[in-house]
């Protein structure tokens, strides 16, 4: 049966196509995995280094492929439901076509964001893209090694994979899986190492083609059942309350951490993470939810 082009609320992912988020510098852990030759990119600047494709953590779990070999789309942990755990994700959007704006001063980062998501001791999950992780290597790369976090792919240049999305420009089928391997090889570049081999539609939009054109980046494509509503925000207590009031055992919550798109998110959470420990809620990654079925 056809799936459906899948659209987020309307609340807080109108803005999807300009959030980021960003840390502090960390001390880098242990070396990346083992690689595998990379599908076809642009060609290398002369002198460049032979390039290999980073791959994702396979200590990940993954969900097994749905019918004929489609990219399977976990939503929500369903199983051991009365476990209070909840998955707080970030997006970090970045179009490969906002380089001049960043240029010119504009952040696409949110450095704050995640310094209190540490000093609040929160894991959570970013889904990056890979034109962010280019345009704020050091910060990806301590995201990516810190423990706290895990990166999972956003696309490369966040661009849709189904159409109509909210006016992005559309990926062609053809050139999915390759988009999502750039993703990945950007964050090895950057020196990312707790990399799951997750991946999250730009806009939420998909369709059964492509779920089918992702087949081959044996990814599993995560959405979410809590939408926060904080791209473009200003008023943090309104993000807060749309978040409190959605999240029940196992939810995953979309956020987007970026200092021009989604501005009341870092106050949102000062509010969000000490009611929902008061619920005697735990914060963990999508790793752990998918793990523990």
């Amino acid at each position: 049966m056809t799936i459906s082009v899948r659209k987020v609320a309307a609340l807080g992912l109108l803005g999807a196509v300009l959030v980021g988020c960003g840390g502090n510098v960390g001390t880098p852990a242990a070396g990346p995995t083992t690689t595998a030759p990379s599908p076809a990119r642009p060609t290398a600047a002369p002198g460049a280094q032979p390039r290999t494709a980073a791959k994702p953590a396979p200590a990940a779990p993954t969900l097994a492929a749905g019918p004929r070999g489609r990219t399977p789309v976990y939503e929500r942990r369903t199983g051991r439901s009365a476990e209070k755990v909840v998955a707080l994700t970030f997006d970090a959007d970045m179009t490969a076509d906002q380089g001049p704006r960043a240029a010119r001063g504009e952040r696409f980062d949110n450095p704050e964001l995640i310094a209190t998501l540490r000093r609040l001791k929160v894991d959570a999950t970013v889904f990056m893209t890979g034109r962010w992780a280019e345009e704020y290597p050091d910060q990806a790369r301590s995201i990516g090694t810190d423990p706290r976090f895990e990166i999972a792919n956003h696309s490369y240049s966040h661009y849709a994979f189904a159409e109509p999305c909210y006016g992005l420009p559309t990926v062609a089928a053809p050139d999915m899986a390759a988009d999502v391997q750039r993703a990945f090889d950007s964050f090895r570049d950057a020196g990312a190492v707790n990399v799951v081999p997750y991946f999250r539609f730009p806009g939420g939009c998909y369709d059964d083609t492509a779920l089918h054109a992702l087949a081959p980046a044996r990814v599993t494509a995560v959405q979410w059942d809590v939408v926060g509503g904080d791209a473009f925000a200003k008023d943090p207590d309104a993000v807060a309350e749309q978040v409190l009031s959605g999240v029940r055992p196992g939810s995953v919550v979309v956020l987007h951490c970026t200092r021009s798109a989604a501005p009341a998110t870092e106050r949102a959470l000062r509010r969000v993470v000490p009611e929902l420990r008061a619920r005697g809620y735990r914060f963990v990654k999508v790793s752990e939810l998918m793990r523990a079925g």
